[in-house]
């Protein structure tokens, strides 16, 4: 291949957005050299090798929006330890596809289960598989409404959470809220409804709801939009922290400590 005709097929890749193949041309020529593929095959080799490190980096900037607070994959959730779990719901959420029918999704347990492991493997489960997702804390998400109903920007806010696919709203339930931060929840829920999924983690059975959002008809109403169309997870096991405790032979240490204090 002449130099002349070399340029004109970097530029081409260059401004086809091919910058991958662009980078690695001289590299594939090689192997296509030494391997005597036939077009098809090298044709194939290449559009592949363009289409993977598209994916890789739509799939990294998914996941740094998404502003998860730590790497969690499903590979990494000790099903064992949990059996309560339902593996062959996590596997068909894992494909994305409620995302199409806006579903819901509610993961509750006591703290220390794995829920938040969960929600966000299958958060970046849903960004492999090509949708938007914002992870937030209850809390995080409350106290940014409260402050955009106070500067007078929260219709903006809502808009925001309302934009992702789907919406992650780790430990709800962990404290109660006031009245007011309720009713901006409910909010965000009727915006959300029918329009975006919201996968929400609790250690609160929906029972408590009343007592979280401090009405229980505001409660009714929030739970009314979250199950019409919902897919609910429930783990009933020990603590992961716990059981490494027990392991480092800390619960023991502690006990005995509390004791002497005593």
């Amino acid at each position: 291949m002449s130099e002349l005709v070399r340029a004109r097929v970097e530029d081409h890749l260059v401004r086809l957005r091919m910058g991958h193949v662009a980078q690695r041309i001289d590299a594939m020529l090689s192997e296509a050299a030494r391997g005597e593929p036939t077009y098809l095959d090298f044709l194939d080799g290449l559009l592949r090798e363009e289409v993977d490190s598209k994916q890789r980096k739509r799939v990294q900037m998914g996941l740094t929006i998404a502003h998860f607070p730590q790497a969690r994959t499903l590979e990494d959730f000790d099903f064992r330890f949990q059996p309560s779990v339902d593996q062959r719901l996590v596997k068909e959420l894992s494909t994305g596809r409620f995302i199409a029918l806006s579903d819901n999704v509610l993961i509750f347990g006591p703290p220390g289960v794995g829920k938040t492991h969960l929600a966000i493997a299958l958060g970046r489960a849903v960004v492999e598989a090509g949708h938007t997702v914002l992870f937030t804390s209850a809390t995080a998400m409350i106290a940014g409404l409260s402050k955009a109903e106070t500067e007078g920007k929260l219709g903006e806010q809502l808009t925001f959470l309302a934009k992702p696919k789907l919406l992650i709203v780790d430990e709800l339930g962990y404290l109660p809220f006031e009245r007011r931060s309720a009713h901006l929840f409910f909010q965000l829920v009727a915006r959300r409804y029918e329009r975006g999924s919201i996968l929400i983690t609790t250690n609160q059975s929906v029972s408590q709801w009343g007592t979280v959002f401090g009405d229980d008809v505001l409660a009714a109403a929030i739970l009314d939009r979250l199950l019409h169309h919902s897919h609910t997870l429930t783990i009933q096991g020990e603590s992961y922290r716990l059981r490494q405790k027990k392991r480092a032979g800390l619960l023991g240490r502690e006990a005995k400590a509390q004791e002497t204090e005593a």
